[in-house]
């Protein structure tokens, strides 16, 4: 019995054991360089280019909206081009959304806009404030 409350007293004199969470970070590694602009456009418009159905071109346009920078021109048309290809107007209108997004303010929007609208024309695609206009 003396046996069992000297060993109940030690274990409740004993502080906690404190919890180290675990390291799950990796070292960054400088042997990545960044990625230059030129380079960018050039991979996203190879990526819609090939891209064959529809969640290949949202998970593009996700992939390439998430970076900070405003996408090219020439990757926009690839993104548009690829959205018609697979038949998704909604997509190639909402291409036109990430854009009025991503851009500091309403002249580099319409500066898109302006350049891109030889192809709005050649597709049939209205932007948002042309199809919901009061």
């Amino acid at each position: 019995m003396l046996r069992a409350q000297l060993a109940s007293t030690l274990l409740r004199a004993r502080p906690a054991a404190t919890r180290v969470a675990p390291v799950f970070a990796r070292p960054s590694s400088s042997a990545h360089g960044q990625e230059t602009f030129e380079s960018f456009t050039e991979r996203y418009v190879n990526f819609f280019q090939s891209a064959q159905d529809l969640f290949e071109v949202q998970r593009g346009l996700n992939n390439c909206f998430a970076h900070d920078l405003v996408p090219a021109p020439a990757v926009i048309e690839a993104a548009v081009r690829a959205a018609r290809r697979v038949n998704d107007y909604a997509t190639a209108v909402r291409v036109f959304e990430g854009i009025k997004e991503k851009v500091e303010n309403k002249q580099q929007y319409q500066a898109y806009l302006d350049e891109l609208k030889p192809l709005r024309e050649e597709l049939g695609i209205n932007i948002r404030e042309e199809l919901y206009s009061s």
